[in-house]
């Protein structure tokens, strides 16, 4: 018979996203999320006393399965072996400006960066690190976008407090209206731009 801590490790590896304590209370139907993360803790200390290679962390609000950073040399020669679209760094810079001026619309982008970033924004959403939050009140009615808990899960983060700290104000330039906004944003399409054509 499976012990609650068996059942727990079965669960996180199932998942493909971060448990949160009050999922996992309801499924093990425990008396309140305290228990579920002292099943956590036992989980996490079994581990270690093994030496495992795994761990559990926080993340995106929840608990997830990892490998420890040890691994991490072994691991990189897996990706490097892989033909997984990395990231661009105009896809980064653009997922920072977001990430730290959150919700902010496509001509302040635009604005930050120097140069169009609409296909840069439409891949972001298509890997779901990004999304849209809304319209912003001003001429045109631009989307306004923010990051999700797939950014945060990718990062490696717990909730947007976790951001490396940055000095100074991240200023956005004044946008004239209509600067380089079409009369109304369009809803992105299915078929966005991949990273290579969005830079």
């Amino acid at each position: 018979m499976p012990t609650p801590v068996d059942v727990l490790e079965a669960l996180l590896f199932a998942s493909d996203t971060p448990l949160e304590a009050s999922r996992i209370q309801e499924v093990l139907e425990l008396a309140d999320e305290g228990e579920a993360r002292a099943l956590v803790e036992a989980l996490r200390a079994r581990y270690q006393a093994a030496g495992s290679a795994l761990t559990v962390v926080e993340v995106g609000g929840g608990f997830r399965m990892v490998t420890r950073p040890e691994v991490a040399p072994w691991l990189m020669r897996l990706a490097r072996s892989r033909t997984r679209a990395r990231l661009s760094r105009p896809a980064l810079e653009t997922l920072a400006i977001v990430a730290y001026r959150q919700p902010v619309s496509r001509p302040e982008v635009d604005a930050i960066r120097g140069v169009n970033s609409e296909a840069v924004l439409e891949s972001l959403l298509e890997r779901r690190l990004i999304r849209i939050a809304g319209r912003k009140d001003a001429p045109g009615r631009p989307f306004l976008y923010e990051t999700t808990r797939e950014f945060l899960v990718a990062f490696g983060l717990r909730d947007l407090g976790d951001l490396p700290k940055v000095e100074g104000d991240l200023v956005v330039p004044e946008v004239a209206p209509g600067d380089g906004q079409a009369p109304a944003e369009q809803a992105p399409g299915p078929g966005g731009a991949d990273l290579a054509a969005g830079g």
